[in-house]
Parts: C-alpha cells; structure tokens; sequence
C-alpha cells in the first residue's frame, strides 16, 4: 500500500512527455523507487532531511514520515527451497501467500528460491511454516540469517531514532531564520555551487602565510599607538582646560583673550594631535589613506581659521568677545566671526582620551600568556643522583639548560617550566593557559609548562623543554592567529576608509552650499567642521576587528584554538558535524569482550598472536590486545604454547591490515609440535561479506571485531568495547537541536557502527569507511552541499584539508610533539579532549556574527545620519567630535559582550 502511494505521488512530481523514450525512462525510475521502497531503502536525499528536521514543509514532513515508518517496519528474507511443485503451480502459490497482508512473495523455479518481504513482526519460521502447507520445505539463507543477527538491535532502535528525531525537529524549529534560509538556499542551489567550485577549500595555513608575507605592504595607514601615550593627554588636558572655559563663558573672557587662546592651543593642535598629522602627511606622501585624516584636518582647518580671523579681522581687538553656541549652529551668532580655539583642542583631547581608552582596556591574550611562559634564564632546584656515593643532590640551574630526563623540583606558588611527568609527590595544578580548571596530579600525571603548582612540593621528570613545549605551542598558534587577523583589520579598515575622500567632499561641498546659499562663510566652515567631525570610520573599521578578535581570545582562554576570523564565519555556515568515532565520541581505553575461534582452532592462541602483533603500538586497540593477552597467559594451563610469542617485521598494507612473522607452535602430519615463523595478518571487517559461519555471527554481535589470522586463513575473531565519552550524547543532543546534522565516521561494519552511533545518537552513521578513504568520504558529503565540520584525532589529519572546518580533537593527550599541532591542517584545535566545548563553540561563533552584524548595521546608520545632519547645519562641531568618539566607544563596547561565554 505504501509503496503504491510512494509510486503514484512520484508520478505526480516527474514531468512526462509523450516521447516513448521518456515514458520508458520515467516508468523505469517510478520502478526502480518502488523496489527501493519496498527492500526498506528510503531514497530521499539528505537536504530533504535538513529541510524536514526544521520544519520547513509540515506537509511534506508528516507524508515522509509516515512512508518512512512503513518502511521501517518491514523486512526481507531469502529461503532454499526443496521439493517444488511444478512450474505451473508457482502463480496459485504467491497468490495465495500474496493474500496475507503485508506479506509479498516471488518464487524463483530455476534457482528454487523464495524472496519474501513482510512486516518485521514475522519470524523466519512461520513464513517456513507457510511454505510448508504447500509441500515444501523452506531453510533460511546464511546471508538472510546474518543479516537477521546483525539487524535485529539495529532495527529495534530505528523507532527510537524516529522519536529521537521528532523530539528534535520540534527543538529545531527555534533555530534563527538566518540558518533556515541557508538551509533552504543550500537545498535549492547545490548545482550551481558546484559550478562555482563548490569544493575548493581556503588556502592552507602556510600559504595564507606565504602570500600575507609576500604582500607589498599596507594599504591603509594608522595612527601609530606608540605616539598616543598618556603624556600627550595630560598635557593637552592642562592647555585644553582654560581654552574650553574662556571660549564658552563670556564672563572669562577679557582683553587680548582671543591672543591668549592662540598660545595656548599650540601645544595642543601641534603636539597633542600630532600622531594624527602624522598619519595623515605620512598618507598623503604615499598616496594611501588614513583612517584619522578627517579629525586631523578639521584639527588644523579650525586653529588656522581662528589664528587667520584675529589677525586679519575685527576679532584680534582687545573688546572682542565671543557668545558660543552649545548644542548647534546659530546663524546670527556668526555674523561678526566665530573662533574654534575650542573645537581644534575639543576635538584633540577626545581623540586622545578615547583613543587611550580604548587601547588601555584591550588586554591581549598573548599579553596574558606572556605572564606563564617561564624565563629561560630563571633558575630552577635539579634532582640528581651522585654515581659515587649514591645519595640525590640538588643544584640550581637556568631552565635553559635543563635536558630531557632531568629531575626537577616545584615548590607550591611556582611555575612548572617544562612538560613532564610526576615522579615524586601530589598536588593541585591550576593549567589556566590551557583553558582547563585546576586538577590533582600524582605520580605518573602529565603537568604541562605555564602551569602553576598550587599546593605540594612535585618532582617533575621532563620531557620537553623550550619551544617544544605547549605552551610555547599555544603562544606561537596565538601569534598566527594575530598576525592573521592583522590582516582581516587591514582589509577592514581599507574598507572604512572609504568614508574619508567621502567626508572631504562632503565638507567642501557643504562649505560651498552654506556660503553661496547664506553669504555667511563663518556659519558655512563651522558646517564643513561638523561634517569632519561627525564621520567615523574608525567605528567602521572596528565593527568586526574588535569583536572577531576578542572571540579568538575568549576562545583561547577555554582551550580552544582557532587559526583565523574566517573560521568563525564557516562555523555558523555549518549543517553538518562528522565525528570520526575513534578519539572523539569513544573513550581511549578499550577492553576485549569476546574472543571466538573458528572450528578446531585455539581461542587462546588466536589471542596470543594478536596480542604478540600489537605489541609495538600504542593504539588503544592495540593496548587492550596487549592486556588481555598478558592476562590469558598468566592464567593459562596450555603448555603448548610458549610463554612468550615473538613477533617481527611488522608492516600496514593499503587496505589498513596489519602484517607481522609470528613464531607459532605448528603441529605437523606426525604430531611433533614445534615453533615455526608464519605470517599472521589483523583485520577488521567492513561488510557483512567479508566473513561467513560463526567468525561472521561473532564479529556482527559484538562490539569492535577484529580479525586474526596466519597461513591465509582466518583462525578467529576478536571483539572490543569501548565506551562512549561522558558528555558525548548530551553535545550530540546539543548540535541537533541546534539545527546541525550530526554524523558518525567508522571502519566497521554497519551494524556495528549503527549500534555505536545509536548509543550517542548521531543522526548518520558513514560505516564500513578504510582510513585511507575517509577525505573521500567526506567529500562525497560535501558535494551534496553540505557544509561539514570534521571532528578528530591526528590520525584522519587529510580529512581537515577537504572539510570546511576541520577540528583537532584532544591535542595535548593525542599529539606526542607540540610543534606537530601547526602541521595538522586542523583549522580548530581543542587542547582537551571532550565534547562538550564543540557545540558551545557553534553557539559561540553565532554570537560572534550577529555582535558583528549589529556593529555594521550600527556604524553605517550612524555615518549616514550623521553626515546628513551635519550637512544640513544641525550639528554644532563639538557636539559632532563627541558624537564620533561616543559611536565608537558604543560599537567596542557592544564588543565586548563577545567575551561572555555563549
């Protein structure tokens, strides 16, 4: 019934000519979805899953749904069939069955096999018993029965899956309307993204370096910082005081004031604001702009004005005085000359005083980590052993010339100079750079340099020292991350300053307009001053810097790493998360569960080998082998097999299998036993063909198999279970309702993997996937225009090149050397390894562009306005200073909320 339905309503949506050919091709689409729909294959593509997880088309929604539950609420099974009635009885046979309902049956003479689809509630057996009546006798497939082993716990989880993805649809449908747009606009443009090389990816890391080294200079010139120091504000303060008094209370004024005024107003428009004429000439001289060139010339155009009226007008005599306007501009107040004493050493001192402000309260991280990167040259108590007498000496020597295997002591308070590890005493270490909160340590505990010894004395053996240490990792990632986006302000800032030659014009163009239109060329100037003093574009310019760069850092300060500003903006362009499951979603330490040996082969032994190949590594797999290994042969009876099995000449093929000589007890057509060099092979299976009998049943049951084997034949199965992570299931959890696709990377088999990904609740589960394959498999995901994040450990590195973002998962627990972190080709880098921090991470880069959203909204409206009041004579000069300086104190302020934690 389903699948007829399915069948009509896609005949409705394909459009049908009357060409014989397109008939046929349409028919034979319309078929093969058919037979899809009924072998339990949903054909609907995965945009349509986004768009139904958000809510985008009820209708749509509640229709796939349910043919979806149809479907997943049926199966399939294949029968050998003996004792057939003849041909010709074949068709009464179906009928009859076909009659059940639900049940659909297709007997094939010539290889005497039935294929039967039914609902999940019938057993293999009583569709054996159906058979029967008629004369038959039915035995289920060994591939039917495999599948049914291995499908029955996947299958009863499909409706948990259902609920779970209803549960999160409606938590989804409150994800922003930016994300949903996008969703919709990825959903209907995937062609043409991929005309536009949808897969190229931002250049790498040491390219984007290479060209950032190779480009020719700045664009754009700013007002040097080391000029603006609080020296030259105090200074302009003491001259600026009674310029502002005198200039705006008559009562103050007196004889040869205006003369007075001049004198004082030097140091200030010459030495006060001389880092902005500086950048201003240096600019002019270089054909580039400067962000300060409009306060600048306002600076000079409104001192020179005043100095030109007092010595060519009536406004030098001793009896003149000057009633200012506050707020705005006055026409009949500026009949006999106004002068801007007031404005030139206003607008100065705002400048700096905002200027200073803003730059005082910046505090930087890499300023922060500074303050724990320990002095080589500081000293530090060394351990060591006099070979003579035996006895532990202690000396002092400068942490520079510590080496590796040295033995230091920490007292309490101290910084830990070095990454090692505890050989002696505990304690509580507080690892602030790192992002992580204070933690016990005891012997064998990892303690990392810049971390600070809080309680216990600790005897510390290191293991890297100078620049091989993380925090001289974290400081080198922090200073690229800097200079990069050094260069994402530049180019804003080239950008706002656009608003300078505009605001030039402006102010000519009004100084015109006002004298021609009044005849009062002071009410005009004082016009053309406001103009360039109202615009802001260094508001502009710091309406991301300022709030990208502060994400970074907070960012940091959690241990959380991110190369560029770029990669905030593809977070919040992410529909899709990628787990590679091993050193992400799965704890480190694995058990063996199971081990099963094929007929007439020694479990123990199949053990043994596998534990004598992975001996050499460090895999958590290979740990778990090794353990388990060593514990059957401590508690073994069998004395034909040696206490130690030797193995050598260990090599990975392509296909990710593991190859060693292995001395193993063979026993010959005589019974002598004895020790002979073979080659044993350890494989994990990727499908369900690759094994078959109990081996096949035994890797399909479990947890992780793993395939032993010497001479060319497979002699066992291995099984492993590891646990998922704490906070796995509830960041999984977090992500869906987030709107974001979370999906699950693995070699095993799809059962297998289904299963794991159920216990986490990743919503796709990518199985049976070689390491070598995965960039390929995650290309596949991105072609389909899908933005993924891909989320791992070191050892799927070439899948961070193919991702959009690529995440380093656990970077001081599964990288042995720090400086390797640059050479990852991870965009983000979680130094702990835990889940939890990947969806704050989402919500935080959310918050970052919508700060910087506003900011651009903000700036923009206020340069506009601004501009037409000023040009329309409404805003007195002053008045229009302070409001640029408020505008832009208001956008780094609002800034500033970047630094709390989504």
């Amino acid at each position: 019934m389903t699948a007829q339905s399915d069948k009509n309503s896609t005949k409705k949506s394909m459009p049908i000519t009357g060409d014989s050919e397109d008939l046929s091709l349409a028919r034979a689409i319309d078929n093969a979805k058919t037979a899809a729909a009924e072998a339990g294959i949903d054909t609907r593509s995965l945009h349509a899953h986004l768009g139904r997880r958000i809510g985008d088309d009820p209708a749509s929604s509640m229709s796939l749904d349910n043919a979806a539950d149809a479907q997943d609420a049926r199966t399939s099974f294949a029968f050998e069939l003996d004792n057939l009635p003849s041909a010709a009885a074949i068709g009464d046979i179906e009928a009859k069955i076909n009659e059940i309902d639900g049940i659909n049956i297709r007997i094939v003479y010539s290889t005497a096999m039935a294929w039967v689809s039914a609902p999940r509630s019938i057993e293999a057996h009583e569709i054996s018993a159906m058979l029967e009546e008629f004369g038959m006798s039915a035995v289920l497939t060994e591939a039917s029965l495999q599948r049914r082993i291995a499908w029955t716990d996947v299958e009863d989880g499909r409706h948990i899956r259902a609920q779970r993805r209803q549960h999160r649809r409606t938590r989804a449908r409150n994800v922003s309307a930016r994300l949903r747009k996008q969703i919709e606009d990825d959903a209907k443009a995937i062609q043409e993204a991929k005309r536009s090389g949808y897969l190229d990816k931002t250049p790498e890391r040491g390219k984007r370096e290479k060209k950032e080294r190779s480009h020719s200079g700045s664009t754009v010139l700013f007002t040097a910082r080391a000029l603006l120091t609080a020296r030259r504000f105090w200074v302009s303060l003491v001259f600026s005081i009674p310029v502002l008094l005198i200039s705006y209370y008559p009562d103050l004024q007196f004889d040869y004031w205006q003369w007075v005024l001049i004198a004082l107003s030097i140091p200030v428009v010459f030495y006060g604001a001389w880092p902005f004429h500086r950048a201003t000439i240096a600019g002019a001289a270089r054909k580039k702009p400067a962000l300060d060139s409009a306060s600048s010339a306002a600076v000079l155009l409104a001192w020179i004005w005043s100095v030109c009226l007092v010595v060519f007008t009536s406004a030098g005599v001793p009896s003149y005085r000057m009633n200012p306007q506050w707020i705005s501009i006055d026409a009949a107040r500026f009949d006999e000359g106004t002068l801007f004493f007031d404005v030139a050493c206003g607008m100065t001192l705002l400048l700096l005083g905002g200027r200073l402000l803003s730059h005082t309260t910046r505090v930087r991280y890499a300023d922060v980590l500074a303050k724990y990167r320990p002095d080589p040259s500081a000293l530090v108590t060394v351990a060591t052993k006099n070979r003579k007498t035996g006895q532990s000496e202690k000396q002092q020597r400068a942490i520079q010339s510590l080496n590796v295997g040295d033995d230091i002591i920490i007292e309490p308070g101290e910084i830990i100079p070095v990454d090692g590890a505890v050989i002696g005493g505990h304690s509580e270490v507080d690892a602030r750079p790192f992002g992580i909160k204070s933690f016990s340590v005891k012997v064998k505990s990892t303690v990392y340099a810049g971390s600070v010894n809080k309680k216990n004395r600790l005897k510390i053996r290191v293991r890297n020292t100078g620049y091989r240490t993380w925090i001289a990792a974290v400081h080198r990632w922090i200073d690229q991350a800097s200079r990069q986006q050094d260069a994402a302000d530049e180019r804003a800032t080239y950008s706002a300053s656009i608003l300078v030659p505009i605001s030039l014009f402006l102010a000519a163009c009004t100084f015109t307009f006002w004298s021609m239109g009044t005849g009062n060329i002071n009410h005009a100037f004082a016009a053309a001053l406001a103009v360039l003093g109202v615009v802001a574009p260094v508001a502009l310019a710091v309406s991301a810097s300022v709030a990208t760069r502060q994400g970074l850092e907070t960012a940091a300060r959690r241990g959380i790493l991110i190369a560029q500003v770029d990669n905030l903006r593809q977070l919040d362009q992410v529909d899709a998360v990628i787990f590679n499951r091993v050193g992400t979603l799965a704890e480190n330490d694995m058990i063996v569960e199971t081990v099963t040996a094929d007929r007439g082969e020694n479990p123990e032994l199949v053990l043994r080998v596998a534990g004598a190949m992975a001996l050499e590594s460090n895999h958590p797999l290979s740990r778990a082998l090794v353990r388990a290994s060593r514990e059957a042969r401590d508690q073994s009876t069998d004395e034909s097999i040696p206490h130690r099995l030797e193995a050598s000449h260990h090599e990975f093929d392509d296909d990710g299998n593991f190859h060693a000589m292995v001395e193993i007890p063979i026993t010959d057509s005589e019974g002598d036993t004895q020790l002979r060099s073979v080659e044993a092979y350890l494989w994990r299976p990727r499908n369900l063909s690759q094994l078959s009998g109990r081996l096949a049943a035994a890797a399909l049951s479990g947890g992780i198999p793993i395939v032993v084997g010497w001479k060319g034949k497979d002699r066992g199965v291995i099984t492993l279970q590891d646990h998922a992570k704490s906070d796995a299931t509830e960041a999984v959890d977090t992500l869906e309702a987030m709107g974001i696709e979370t999906m699950m990377m693995s070699r095993d088999t799809y059962p297998v993997a289904r299963r794991y990904g159920d216990s986490v609740g990743v919503s796709h589960v990518l199985a049976g996937v070689q390491p070598r394959d995965k960039p390929q498999a995650v290309r596949s995901i991105r072609i389909h225009g899908v933005n993924a994040a891909v989320v791992g450990d070191p050892s799927i590195k070439e899948c961070f090149r193919v991702a959009n973002v690529g995440m380093l998962l656990g970077a001081l627990e599964n990288v042995d050397n720090p400086s390797e972190v640059d050479h990852m080709h991870s965009d983000i880098v979680f130094l702990e390894d835990r889940v939890a921090p990947i969806p704050w991470l989402f919500r935080f880069a959310r918050r970052i562009n919508k700060i910087v959203h506003q900011n651009f909204v903000f700036a923009w409206g206020y340069n506009v306005l601004g501009l037409i009041a000023a040009c329309a004579g409404l805003i007195h000069p002053m008045i229009a200073t302070a409001l640029m300086l408020a505008s832009s104190i208001l956008i780094e302020l609002h800034s500033r909320l970047s630094r709390k934690t989504a």
